[in-house]
């Protein structure tokens, strides 16, 4: 079968061993605004977690989910080893799965071994990070009656070209595993789950994974490792500025923080300045730091199960099942889209 990449509106038949993607999913311009906004914020400084996952950042996260402090990954591929059958058995054969934030896929092999068995599918991985999709390229390509069709993009924009190649009249799936939708703030998590459903159509499906709630000191050691593997990922957010901003960070004048605030239900993570500094951006932006101030990088919102099965019924979708992970609470829902 064939694979190939898309970005923007091109289609380019990729072939060993060269994997040439065309175009760039964010632009030096749009990271060079968020990157200003953020650290401009009155009071809390920010950067958003999105460009946490540059290719440095995709790596550090691969290893991350082996640590075995990070108990989410394992939960999500043991649902998908366990629940894969069942979970086709549900499905009208849909010959378009799409995977929003894909990363390396390689739990995705599952679903997509069990559903190609059938008949012939197509594969969307949409990752922003083209060395993750190389990889997850690389990882499925040998899937018997797979076609994959990586896309360069955000999550939305990719999701609009990928439902390009659905067939007409035929069902859809679309994956967002990993429990990323816990980065969003409530009210985000809310408009995104009604923009994928404009786009669906009855009877598509919407599988989504979930971190659940559980206790505290376990989900902050999920977050800051022993080994430092975390810190290392979130300390390279300052390190990307420096390479592609021409930003001036001292990265050993900052430290890893991972905190839970409790009547939030989310996970923090935080880069700490150890003493006062100034730092220069680019040509013209300067920001200063008080010793013990953070910069916020990423939330990490911890779902209860009716958490999910409310959000599907406010957005357009109903939870038609739900697979739950005893040994580290994780979910995973089928929501259809109604």
């Amino acid at each position: 079968m064939r694979a190939s990449v898309v970005s923007k509106t091109n289609f380019v038949p990729l072939q060993e061993p060269a994997f040439q993607p065309v175009g760039a999913p964010i632009s030096l311009a749009d990271f060079a605004d968020d990157v200003r906004r953020g650290l401009k914020k009155t009071g809390q400084k920010e950067l958003y977690s999105k460009y946490l996952y540059d290719d440095v950042g995709s790596a550090l996260f691969d290893v991350i989910t082996l640590l075995p402090e990070y108990g989410l990954a394992r939960a999500d591929a043991r649902l998908l080893r366990r629940h894969s059958s069942e979970l086709a058995q549900r499905l009208d054969r849909p010959p378009l799965i799409i995977e929003l934030g894909s990363g390396s896929g390689s739990k995705t092999r599952w679903i997509l071994s069990e559903l190609s068995a059938k008949e012939p599918v197509t594969y969307c991985p949409i990752d922003i990070s083209e060395s993750a999709l190389h990889k997850c390229w690389r990882e499925l390509s040998q899937v018997d009656s797979l076609e994959i069709v990586p896309i360069a993009q955000s999550y939305l924009d990719g999701l609009h070209q990928a439902i390009r190649l659905r067939p007409s009249g035929s069902p859809l799936l679309v994956l967002f595993l990993g429990s990323t939708l816990g980065n969003f703030e409530p009210d985000r998590a809310t408009d995104f789950l009604c923009d994928i459903r404009q786009v669906l159509l009855p009877g598509d499906v919407f599988y989504l994974s979930t971190d659940l709630q559980k206790d505290i000191v376990r989900m902050i050691d999920a977050y800051d490792d022993a080994v430092g593997v975390t810190a290392a990922f979130n300390l390279n957010l300052l390190a990307r500025i420096n390479r592609e901003l021409e930003g001036n960070f001292e990265l050993s004048q900052f430290q890893h923080e991972a905190r839970y605030d409790e009547e939030e239900h989310r996970i923090e993570m935080h880069l700490r300045s150890t003493i006062d500094q100034t730092v220069k951006i680019g040509h013209d932006l300067v920001v200063s730091l008080s010793q013990g101030e953070t910069i916020w990088t990423e939330s990490s919102y911890k779902f209860r199960c009716e958490d999910v099965v409310a959000l599907a019924g406010r957005t357009g979708f109903e939870c038609e099942a739900q697979w739950v992970d005893e040994e580290w609470p994780f979910a995973q829902s089928l929501l259809r889209a109604v």
